[in-house]
């Protein structure tokens, strides 16, 4: 097999392929079975803020549900079960104990205390680096995109001054000037990007009359928008740029190389096709490489992003889109 090692955020990784961060992560036997295909690293399960704060509420009303006792009661201890957050650490320990790979820790939080306390935390573990999850819906009709901006590039900076471990942003696509804020968030000492995150999506049953909630798994060639800002980005920034949000297959894996990408993430292919996908893709990569005659990913990786084609080259432009209504008549053929 060739040379498929890469180095993200700092961590060498076996190969580029990383198991992102999913309800996989809850059975360690699953982990050690993405290990056994062939993962180059696992980003762990994300600890939520919303979820720390619900398991707070709820031991506050057990701290209080004998503040008035009399003499019937059986017990008079708060009946109080091992702490939901601290779960999250001990089996983030365990898998680092237990696997050779990489462990990258995921937080997804809403308030400043709250990003650095639990980023702390999850420094802590033993993992090698942590994924910051800057999801947040605007709400509020009057925040100017700057506020929301500013706000979370000096959550990443302060991030970033308090612990060593190498930090990636998973980022959306819905920033005004993405490639600016992407910059900044580069100036700030950020090591690493996930382009794209799937971000929940509200759906409605006319059946019933109600909100539902499904899982927003991605499709094959979701990774469109991905390969573009891979692509732009290459050469332009010092962090590391990861591909994520429909990437299937080792060809999709080459694509994202090819744009710049240091390594991709797979879920979705691995919810559909199960753990097996991540020694189908990485095979599919290795053969790629062997018909092309690369001996390893630096080799190609770059390849064909902006700042390797011809100045005039319009492939990461708009003029490419009206190219192509141009020539809508042939799209379908004759």
């Amino acid at each position: 097999m060739k040379n498929l090692k890469t180095t993200y955020m700092g961590i060498e990784l076996d190969n580029p392929i990383i198991l992102g961060a999913c309800n996989i992560a809850n059975d360690i036997d699953e982990l050690k079975k993405a290990q056994e295909n062939g993962v180059g690293a696992i980003v762990f399960k994300s600890l939520f803020e919303e979820q720390v704060q619900l398991e707070r509420l709820q031991m506050e009303e057990k701290l209080t549900q004998y503040d008035n006792i009399h003499a019937q009661m059986i017990t008079t201890h708060p009946n109080i079960k091992f702490s939901d957050t601290e779960k999250h650490l001990v089996k983030l320990r365990k898998a680092k104990e237990k696997l050779s790979v990489p462990i990258i820790a995921s937080l997804n939080a809403v308030h400043e205390e709250s990003w650095l306390e639990y980023a702390k935390e999850l420094a802590q573990t033993g993992v090698d680096g942590l994924e910051l999850n800057l999801y947040r819906v605007p709400l509020d009709f009057n925040i100017e995109s700057s506020v929301i901006e500013d706000y979370q590039i000096n959550i990443v900076k302060q991030i970033k001054e308090k612990i060593s471990l190498p930090v990636s942003v998973k980022l959306s696509s819905d920033y005004t000037n993405l490639l600016g804020f992407i910059k900044k968030m580069d100036e700030v000492g950020v090591n690493g990007l996930v382009l794209f995150n799937a971000l929940f999506q509200p759906d409605i049953d006319i059946s019933s009359v109600k909100h539902k909630r499904d899982y927003n798994l991605s499709r094959e060639g979701e990774y469109r928008k991905s390969l573009r800002y891979s692509g732009l980005l290459y050469g332009n920034i010092q962090a590391d740029v990861c591909s994520s949000r429909g990437i299937f297959t080792g060809n999709e894996v080459v694509k994202h190389i090819l744009s710049g990408s240091t390594c991709v993430q797979m879920v979705s292919a691995v919810y559909k096709n199960g753990l097996e996908q991540i020694a189908v893709a990485k095979n599919q990569l290795s053969e790629w490489m062997d018909e092309k005659g690369y001996d390893s990913i630096a080799d190609f990786r770059g390849k064909l992003a902006q700042k390797n084609l011809p100045a005039d080259s319009i492939v990461y432009k708009r003029a490419q889109y009206v190219d192509l209504l141009m020539s809508s008549d042939n799209i379908f053929g004759d």
